[in-house]
C-alpha cells in the first residue's frame, strides 16, 4: 500500500514504516505529524483517485530529525569581464517515519 502526499509544494510517493524527507516543518523531533493533502492511495486492490484530493484519506507520521542537506554552490562567471560570483545554499529539511495511512474504501 502507498499513497501520494503534498507538503512543501511537493509531492511525495510514501509507504507504511519508510523514511522521508520533505521540506523543514518547523515540528519538534518526536513529535507526530498528520498530511490531509493526499492525492492517491494505492491498496492491494484498489486506487482511489483525488479530485484533486482523497476525501476522508490522511498519512500520520513522526518527525525523527531535522537537518541540513549538502551543500550546492551557485558560481555565475563571465568572460573578459572580470565578474565571478560565487553563493551556496544548504535546504534544511525534516525527517518523517511513515506510521499510517488511513482512508475509506
Amino acid at each position: 500500500m502507498y499513497a501520494v502526499i503534498v507538503t512543501g509544494g511537493k509531492q511525495y510517493r510514501v509507504s507504511e514504516g519508510e523514511v522521508v524527507k520533505v521540506e523543514k516543518l518547523g515540528v519538534d523531533p518526536g513529535a507526530g505529524i498528520e498530511f490531509k493533502d493526499v492525492l492517491l492511495v494505492r491498496a492491494e486492490d484498489k486506487t482511489l483517485i483525488g479530485k484533486p484530493l482523497v476525501e476522508g484519506a490522511t498519512v500520520t507520521g513522526v518527525v525523527e530529525e531535522e537537518g541540513k542537506a549538502d551543500k550546492v554552490l551557485v558560481f555565475k562567471y563571465k568572460k573578459k569581464k572580470q565578474y565571478r560570483r560565487t553563493r551556496g545554499h544548504r535546504q534544511q529539511y525534516s525527517s518523517v517515519r511513515i506510521e499510517k495511512i488511513n482512508f475509506q474504501a
